[in-house]
């Protein structure tokens, strides 16, 4: 099983906006596109509250509140419960699934998402958890530098962020030396 893959399902989860069932259908990609014929409204609901708990878990990594984030996925896990089942189309095709055969597309996901994330905060620690550093942003993201130096979620949120504040300088210095 790849763990970080669930990991950033999580990721994508906070990240996704959830304003209606299509917005919900955007956040499976091509590997889980069966999940977007099979979701239905209810999913929803249960997605959005998921999301919120998930965005708290990752605030509380990035704020060194551990314990918090810690009891957080404790909780998430007994929602979401990991029930891992082989299943595969033939002999070569053997994978593993993270709930019952049956599950709703919420279930699957969520269950998924949230052990990936517990996997993560075990191995390497909730300060490797990330909320965006520039704050017109707020996507959440996992660091995975060297030595747990990321500020933003993408290179885009970065260099918006260090040009502004550029800008911001340049306009300051202009001021003050008027």
């Amino acid at each position: 099983m790849n763990f970080d893959a669930y990991a950033r399902t999580a990721v994508d989860l906070v990240n996704a906006s959830l304003d209606d069932l299509d917005g919900l259908r955007g956040l499976f990609g091509e590997e889980n596109s069966w999940m977007g014929t099979e979701v239905v409204e209810r999913d929803l609901a249960i997605f959005r509250r998921a999301q919120k708990r998930l965005r708290d878990v990752f605030e509380f990594g990035t704020s060194g509140r551990d314990t918090e984030a810690v009891a957080e996925l404790n909780a998430l896990l007994e929602t979401f419960p990991v029930q891992p089942r082989i299943s595969g189309h033939d002999a070569n095709d053997w994978h593993m699934h993270v709930t019952s055969r049956g599950a709703s597309v919420s279930a699957e996901y969520l269950a998924g998402a949230v052990w990936g994330l517990a996997v993560w905060l075990c191995e390497f620690g909730s300060a490797r958890f990330g909320v965006c550093a520039d704050e017109r942003c707020g996507n959440v993201y996992l660091d995975t530098s060297s030595n747990n130096c990321r500020r933003f979620c993408s290179e885009r949120c970065a260099t918006r962020s260090h040009v502004a504040a550029h800008r911001a300088r340049k306009k300051e210095k202009l001021l003050t030396s008027v």
